[in-house]
């Protein structure tokens, strides 16, 4: 089967901040993407649990999305100018996918 070249970003952010990531994603073409809460985790700050909560909000969630190369720079920008601010962090890694018409 044949693969093609793609790019993997994901997004850990606090759930209120949420809605602008989103946005922002779609203001840089992102066409989808994945929302999943986040339960605990450690940083700069020490260590937390959703228990603990580490903002106002309902924790941290963490926003996944897969998209065409060519859309890369504009997104981690957009995405960069909402967690700028905030408790947040933003990875991208190379990645492969079996239907690139729908990234």
């Amino acid at each position: 089967m044949q693969t093609h070249q793609a790019k993997r970003v994901a997004v850990i952010i606090e759930a209120v901040m949420q809605s602008r990531l989103t946005a922002a994603m779609e203001d840089a073409g992102v066409s989808g993407y994945s929302v999943l809460p986040v339960l605990a985790g450690g940083g700069r700050s020490g260590n937390w649990t959703r228990e603990g909560q580490v903002g106002r909000g309902q924790g941290m969630v963490q926003v996944i999305c897969i998209i065409s190369p060519d859309k890369m720079d504009d997104l981690l920008n957009k995405a960069f100018a909402v967690v700028e601010r905030h408790i947040g962090v933003i990875t991208g890694s190379d990645c492969e996918v079996l239907r690139a018409e729908r990234f």
